[in-house]
């Protein structure tokens, strides 16, 4: 079973690690001013992890494959993290979709 964990940052704003079942971090979100906001992002990917579409597939500057998560308006919700194949970065996509929809909060700010 997944887990959303919400952390503050150094500046004082909110962010959110999706984690699977192994702990592993398979999404960060962007900052968030407000722990309200926070929460409406975690909800953004609970409903737009549904949608295969929603999920840009991107590769860095040195060839690792990676994506990014966005929401109905296009801005990005949450990142990946550098995969070394581009089989490891579907995985990690179809972890998304699988965890997100019923992963469970844990406020650790």
């Amino acid at each position: 079973m997944g887990k959303f964990e919400i952390k503050k940052d150094k500046s004082g704003q909110f962010r959110f690690n999706l984690k699977a079942g192994n702990h592993q971090v398979i999404l960060s979100s962007e900052a968030y001013k407000t722990r309200a906001s926070c929460d409406n992002g975690i909800e953004s990917v609970r409903k737009n992890s549904k949608n295969d579409k929603m999920f840009e597939r991107k590769t860095a500057k040195d060839g690792s494959p990676y994506f990014n998560l966005k929401s109905t308006n296009g801005q990005v919700i949450g990142s990946s993290e550098m995969y070394s194949s581009k089989s490891s970065m579907e995985n990690g996509i179809a972890s998304v979709v699988k965890n997100a929809p019923k992963a469970t909060i844990s406020d650790l700010s």
